[in-house]
């Protein structure tokens, strides 16, 4: 019985689902577990093929990994402008310390209210994270809770970034 081929399902296929798990088959018949860049890499390069094992409510279903971009995009391996809600340029940030929560000054975090005046939005956080680690050197916290809320003003996004890497 052959698996059932992610790309088939496009784009509703659970890539980055928590309960997904990935399964790599190695030329020599050698089998790893993993979704890491250098998978990836060996899988386009026909080192190794990709599968990944999706449980159902009463049984586990075995798919193909048989869109390799598909795959990269939603792992952030690809920039996907469409999922993440970014562009890659420099963005024009404004932000500010919240004005709620309680501010410990001994606390490594600190909470943020951030806008983007370029005209994007933040749909992925850890591919925003990303982008400020490299564009501001900012280190924002992307295990915790983060939200946004709209006005006439736009969008303010509530993030927590490491206190001493906020210098622009």
């Amino acid at each position: 019985m052959e698996p059932r081929s992610a790309a088939a399902a496009g784009k509703d296929f659970p890539y980055t689902a928590r309960t997904t798990c990935y399964i790599e088959v190695h030329e020599d018949g050698s089998v790893t577990h993993g979704n890491d860049r250098t998978a990836y890499e060996r899988a386009v390069t026909g080192k190794s093929r990709l599968f990944a094992v999706w449980p159902g409510e009463w049984s586990s279903h075995l798919f193909a990994i048989d869109d390799l971009d598909e795959y990269a995009k939603a792992h952030g391996i690809k920039h996907d402008e469409e999922r993440t809600g970014l562009k890659e340029h420099v963005h024009d940030v404004q932000w500010e310390k919240s004005s709620y929560g309680n501010d410990n000054p001994r606390s490594p975090y600190v909470s943020i209210s951030v806008s983007l005046t370029c005209g994007c939005t933040i749909h992925d956080l850890d591919s925003f994270a990303a982008q400020m680690s490299d564009q501001r050197g900012w280190a924002v916290a992307t295990s915790g809770g983060w939200g946004s809320s709209s006005g006439p003003e736009g969008t303010t996004y509530s993030l927590r970034v490491r206190r001493k890497s906020l210098t622009g």
